[in-house]
C-alpha cells in the first residue's frame, strides 16, 4: 500500500458515535412516540436548514478523521518506511491550500504581500509579489479583478448546476410512493422539508463554488503570520470545534442525567448526597480547575513521550484529556435542572399510580420519567455543544486548550488577537474563526430550539 492507515483514539470515539446515531435512528423508526417526535423536527423548516449546515460541517469534520501515513521511498530489498507525518482525506483534498504557502500576511484575494519589504537596493521598500497568490497573472496585474471576477463567476455557475442536480435528486425522492413524503400511513418516514434543504444548499454550493475556483489562484481567505492559508485553517478547524463539542458531551450527559434524576426522584441522603457534590464542584472556578487538570496531564504526556509514536498521537492525547475534564466539570447545570424537573414529574398521577401498583423504582425513573425528560436532555445536549465550541476557543486563548500544533478556532484566534494591533491591522484570521464559529453554532442552536419542541410533551398536539 501507498500509505499506512492511522487510527486515533477520538477518530475511533466518533466513529462509534456516528455508529451509536446511526442505531439509535433505526431504533427510533419502531417507536412510534419517537416516530412522531421526529417527524415534526423533519417536517420543520428551519430545522432542516439548520440540519443542512450541521451535515456540510459533519461531512468536513469526518474527511479530516480519516487519517494516513504516507509511504516514503525506498531502495530495493530495504523494508517499507512510512512518514512521521500524519495526514488525513481533507489534506489531500485540500494539499494546493497547504502546500502553497507564503512569507507572511496577505489579504484575502490578494497578489503582494501585506507589510513593505527591502527590494533591491536596500533603500527602497515596496510591497513584494506572492510565491502562489496570483502567480499565474505574471506581470499583467491590471487583469487582477477581472480574472477574479471570471473565477468567480464560472465557480458559481458551476456551483448553480450542482445545485440543480441536488435539488432534482431531493424532488425525485418527494415523489416515491411510499417514501420519505409520500402521502398516506403506510409511508415508510414521515415528510421532509425538502424544499427547505434545498434552499439552504443554493447559498452554499454557489458560494462554495466560486470559492472553490477563486482558492486554485488565489487566497481566498489570506494567510496568516507564518504564511499558512486562512481557509485551509478554518476547514482543519472543524474537525477540532465537532470533537470538542461532542465527546464532552458523551461524558458529561449520563452522569448529568443519572444522577439529576436521582436525586430528584430517590431523595433523602442521596438527594443530599449529590447536592453537596454538584454544589461544592459548582463553587470551584471553572477556569481554573480546567487549567489545573489541562496543565497535569500535560505534565504526564511530557514525562511519558514513549507512550506516543508521532506527534498527531500526542496532541490527540491532550484532546481527549481536554474533553475529559470539561466532561467532569460542565454536568453539575444539566443535573440541577433535571432534579428540579424529576422533583415536579414524581407528584402527578401517573406516577402515583405506578408506585401503587409496587413498579420499582429504577422502572418508574426509566419508562415514566425519562421520557418526559427527553426534550429538556436533548435542549441540553445541543446548547452544551454550542457552549463547548465556544469553550474550546476561550481556553485556547489563554493557553490551557488544545496542543498548539493542533488547529482550532481557539488557536487561530489567539494567534490572531496581537495582529490586531499592526497599523494597518490584520483582521482576516479573526473574522474566518469568528464567521466558521457562529455558523456551526447557530445552526445548533437553531436544530436544538426544533428539536426541544418536538419532543417536549406539552408542546405535541
Amino acid at each position: 500500500m501507498s500509505f499506512q492507515p492511522v487510527l486515533l483514539w477520538s477518530d475511533a470515539l466518533l466513529f462509534v458515535l456516528i455508529a451509536a446515531i446511526v442505531a439509535l435512528a433505526l431504533w427510533a423508526r419502531h417507536e412510534d412516540n419517537l416516530r412522531a417526535a421526529w417527524g415534526r423536527v423533519l417536517r420543520d423548516r428551519v430545522a432542516m436548514a439548520a440540519a443542512t449546515v450541521l451535515a456540510m460541517f459533519v461531512v468536513i469534520g469526518l474527511l479530516d478523521s480519516l487519517h494516513y501515513r504516507e509511504k516514503l521511498e525506498s531502495l530495493p530489498g530495504e523494508p517499507v518506511r512510512y512518514a512521521v507525518e500524519v495526514n488525513s482525506v481533507l489534506d489531500a483534498l485540500l494539499s494546493g491550500l497547504r502546500q502553497r504557502g507564503e512569507k507572511t500576511y496577505s489579504a484575502p484575494l490578494a497578489t503582494h504581500l501585506f507589510a513593505k519589504e527591502s527590494v533591491g537596493d536596500a533603500s527602497q521598500r515596496d510591497f513584494p509579489r506572492l510565491k502562489h497568490g496570483g502567480a499565474h497573472l505574471g506581470g499583467q496585474l491590471d487583469a487582477h479583478g477581472a480574472d477574479i471576477a471570471r473565477r468567480a463567476l464560472l465557480g458559481a455557475a458551476g456551483g448553480l448546476a450542482l445545485w440543480f442536480l441536488c435539488a432534482l435528486g431531493l424532488r425525485r425522492l418527494k415523489a416515491v410512493p411510499g417514501g420519505i413524503d409520500a402521502d398516506g400511513a403506510d409511508a415508510a418516514a414521515p415528510p421532509l422539508a425538502t424544499a427547505a434543504i434545498a434552499w439552504t444548499l443554493l447559498p452554499i454550493l454557489v458560494a462554495g463554488g466560486a470559492i472553490v475556483a477563486l482558492a486554485g489562484g488565489y487566497h481566498v481567505l489570506g494567510t496568516d503570520k507564518v504564511g499558512q492559508d486562512v481557509l485551509y485553517l478554518s476547514l482543519k478547524s472543524i474537525r477540532t470545534g465537532l470533537l470538542i463539542g461532542t465527546l464532552t458531551t458523551l461524558v458529561m450527559l449520563p452522569l448529568a442525567v443519572l444522577l439529576g434524576i436521582l436525586a430528584g426522584y430517590v431523595g433523602g441522603w442521596v438527594d443530599d448526597l449529590i447536592q453537596y457534590l454538584y454544589t461544592t464542584l459548582s463553587s470551584i472556578p471553572g477556569v481554573l480547575l480546567i487549567a489545573a487538570a489541562v496543565l497535569m496531564m500535560q505534565v504526564i504526556i511530557d514525562t511519558h513521550p514513549q507512550w506516543f509514536a508521532t506527534s498527531a498521537e500526542r496532541a490527540d492525547a491532550r484532546l481527549l484529556a481536554l474533553c475529559l475534564i470539561l466532561g467532569m466539570t460542565s454536568w453539575t447545570g444539566v443535573a440541577r435542572l433535571l432534579r428540579g424537573e424529576t422533583l415536579k414529574l414524581r407528584e402527578l398521577e401517573y406516577v402515583q399510580a405506578a408506585q401503587a401498583f409496587g413498579v420499582g423504582r429504577f422502572a418508574i425513573m426509566g419508562r415514566h420519567i425519562l421520557p418526559n425528560l427527553m426534550h429538556i436532555v436533548l435542549i441540553a445536549l445541543v446548547m452544551d455543544f454550542s457552549g463547548l465550541v465556544l469553550a474550546e476557543a476561550v481556553l485556547s486563548y489563554v493557553g490551557v486548550g488544545v496542543d498548539p500544533t493542533t488547529i482550532s478556532f481557539g488557536t487561530m484566534i489567539n494567534t490572531a488577537r496581537m495582529e490586531l494591533a499592526r497599523e494597518p491591522m490584520v483582521w482576516w484570521s479573526l473574522l474566518a474563526a469568528f464567521g466558521f464559529m457562529f455558523a456551526l453554532v447557530l445552526a445548533a442552536n437553531l436544530f436544538a430550539d426544533a428539536v426541544r419542541d418536538a419532543f417536549d410533551p406539552r408542546l405535541a398536539k
